[in-house]
């Protein structure tokens, strides 16, 4: 999968919490609530900012699997962890034993290829398998795959900010449809999956999932930013310079339109960019 850096995964967190969708948060909330010691497993875990957002909402006790093919993510993952934790101490192997909020915390940090190594890690216990901003990245052949190993396994899935596409930004710019559409191309393109499913993930979970019998709480997780607050003005300008970037790539708009199109977006005044969250469960 193409590499995500630390520092661009700390930048959008803040709008990655805010965004979450309550129902599908509290559905996937009623599912271990009066679990002792939950167990979850975190897919493409980055740098750990799924578990910050969802262990002060579990019980005492919970136990962790980070999981992701860049070893970088997970050290990442590790140093992040210890600085937000009330109190962290090593543990038994590899493991990290945070306590935060007076709740233990116990982690574990996997090193795996999911394109590759996808029943290896499933084939665990767990009762919760998780992931934040994933599942458009990966392919349709591959998720059809994930979500029958689920499936198979009766393991509930949990999901967060999958990308779907729609995105309004203000001012409008002429060449906002244009990028778009370039921006959906590259989306589809090959993220180490074979290529991507990208704004059409969430609707294959959906039907896969519902065709299989299961139970699905599902809904709309935006990200609604401002360029009056400091620290959404810099994710604006990050996510306008990282989509002129792909957009470039496809060489589907003229290099003076995109160019246009940045230099408006880097300032833009709001940016809104669409994600649904999922919790599927038998």
């Amino acid at each position: 999968m193409s590499g995500f850096s630390p520092e661009w995964l700390a930048l959008r967190e803040p709008a990655d919490h805010r965004a979450r969708n309550e129902a599908a948060r509290d559905a996937a909330l009623a599912h271990l609530k009066g679990k002792p010691a939950p167990r979850l497993v975190d897919l493409g875990c980055g740098s750990g900012s799924n578990l910050r957002a969802l262990a002060p909402l579990l019980p005492d006790g919970q136990i962790w699997r980070l999981v992701d093919a860049d070893p970088i993510l997970l050290q990442a993952a590790r140093v992040a962890l210890c600085a937000w934790a009330d109190r962290a101490e090593p543990g038994e192997g590899d493991a990290l034993i945070l306590w935060q909020g007076g709740k233990r915390i116990e982690v574990h940090f996997e090193e795996a290829d999911l394109a590759r190594d996808l029943d290896a890690v499933l084939d665990r216990p767990a009762d919760l398998i998780t992931a934040a901003a994933f599942f458009d990245l990966v392919a349709p052949d591959w998720l059809a795959q994930f979500c029958a190993g689920l499936v198979a396994r009766r393991l509930p899935l949990f999901t967060v900010l999958t990308y779907d596409g729609n995105e309004r930004w203000s001012p409008p710019h002429d060449a906002d449809a244009a990028v778009l559409a370039a921006f959906h191309a590259h989306q589809t393109s090959d993220k180490g999956f074979g290529q991507a499913a990208g704004p059409g993930a969430f609707a294959l979970m959906d039907r896969a999932f519902r065709q299989a019998g299961w139970r699905v709480s599902a809904g709309e997780s935006p990200w609604r930013l401002s360029a009056e607050a400091e620290a959404e003005a810099q994710l604006i300008a990050a996510l306008a310079q990282g989509a002129a970037g792909a957009v470039a790539e496809t060489g589907l708009v003229p290099p003076a339109d995109l160019a246009s199109w940045l230099a408006s977006r880097r300032v833009a005044q709001t940016c809104e960019i669409g994600h649904m969250d999922v919790f599927a469960a038998p």
